[in-house]
């Protein structure tokens, strides 16, 4: 069993940066481990004040506030997460980029972002563990477990919502590449296909083409002709799910190394050639800095079965 007492009356003040975030949810954050109905109940009873004031759930925090908590019991809390520290100390050199706002990931094929479905943990959990003084460290968005690259976190609740706006409104640009089955048309600049989830009973997620879907693009660009393969730049102008992978196939070229939308014969050569992963990579990010408000752009390195197939391939 694992109970944790806090015995005392304690005050937390919220810092400027932290405004805007509900009550509730910054409890659930401070309070881990406390169950989500406690958090509501002493909320519900006004043992949580603010500014000495009874206050709503829905309450959204300001700058300076002084939280005032109760003491909390914590009864068979969730064993903390068990992440192995070498994995943990390995995720150091995934960081291409890191200030006091964003950190920047070259994040390997394989690793999920978020732990969950079976996952004991995924990158962010592991971020977490490798800065455990950080206060703040939350996805900008998310890739899928097999594909690999670039991916941005922020560091300060300030910077998380103006990069989101940048996704809003598509200021934000990525670029991925594929090596895809088959000769990529020269006049081939995009793919338009409305794009439909289902979820299975077992909880995997399958994508297809259907009217029914929701509207999706993605713009391409020939980057390599090779054996039996090309390489191509893909910047999805939507954020479907699988949606590069399902627009690919749709195109009548999948992407190398698919294990869902795959071409198993063309799967099983490049096996044996080495490539045992997909091959999509997240390549290049550009986006508007959150603090100096300057345009960059971020590029993730092949890892070294992507680098060793173009070299057979070659």
């Amino acid at each position: 069993m694992n109970t944790e007492s806090f015995q005392q009356v304690t005050f937390v003040e919220i810092e400027p940066d932290q405004s805007g975030q509900r009550i509730d949810n910054f409890l659930m954050t401070h309070l881990k481990g406390v169950p989500k109905s406690k958090i509501y109940r002493i909320l519900r009873k006004g043992e949580v004040r603010v500014n000495k004031k009874r206050i709503k759930p829905e309450y959204k925090l300001q700058g300076h506030d002084l939280i005032r908590l109760p003491p909390i019991r914590v009864s068979d809390a969730p064993a903390p997460v068990n992440i192995k520290l070498d994995r943990v100390a390995s995720m150091q050199n995934f960081i291409i980029f890191e200030d006091d706002r964003i950190m920047v990931i070259n994040k390997p094929s394989g690793l999920a972002v978020h732990g969950g479905s079976g996952l004991a943990f995924g990158l962010i959990e592991g971020l977490r563990a490798l800065r455990p003084d950080a206060k703040f460290l939350e996805l900008v968005h998310r890739i899928d477990r097999d594909t690999s690259g670039i991916l941005l976190v922020a560091k300060k609740r300030s910077a998380l919502r103006h990069l989101h706006e940048q996704l809003r409104e598509k200021k934000m640009q990525k670029r991925y590449h594929a090596l895809v089955w088959g000769e990529w048309p020269a006049n081939r600049f995009k793919v338009k296909a409305p794009l439909q989830k289902n979820v299975l009973k077992s909880g995997e997620r399958i994508v297809n083409v259907s009217p029914e879907g929701k509207p999706s693009e993605t713009r391409f660009r020939i980057l390599q002709s090779l054996a039996q393969t090309t390489l191509v730049e893909a910047s999805p102008i939507t954020g479907r799910t699988h949606q590069i992978r399902v627009h690919c196939l749709h195109a009548g070229m999948p992407i190398c190394g698919d294990p869902k939308y795959k071409d198993e014969v063309g799967n099983a050569t490049l096996a044996s050639q080495g490539l045992t992963r997909l091959f999509l990579h997240a390549y290049s990010l550009s986006f508007i800095h959150p603090f100096t408000l300057e345009q960059v752009t971020f590029k993730a390195e092949y890892d070294a079965q992507l680098n060793n197939i173009m070299k057979v391939l070659q």
